[in-house]
């Protein structure tokens, strides 16, 4: 069994920094829903800020 994110599963069908169609290869779990990106760069640019924004707010 896994736990990776799956497209199907995911929330948006569009990449919120970009606009594009979201990708297979782009997927993460955010507060337990599948949230898509168009690339792993705006998947990873979206990790980092709610990194910085969660560890802001339990501060």
């Amino acid at each position: 069994m896994t736990n990776d994110p799956k497209i199907e599963d995911c929330v948006n069908e569009t990449c919120p920094w970009s606009g594009k169609p979201v990708s297979a290869d782009s997927l993460t779990i955010y507060k337990g829903k599948t949230v898509g990106f168009c690339n792993p760069g705006c998947k990873e640019k979206f990790e980092t800020a709610v990194t910085h924004f969660d560890a802001a707010m339990s501060g």
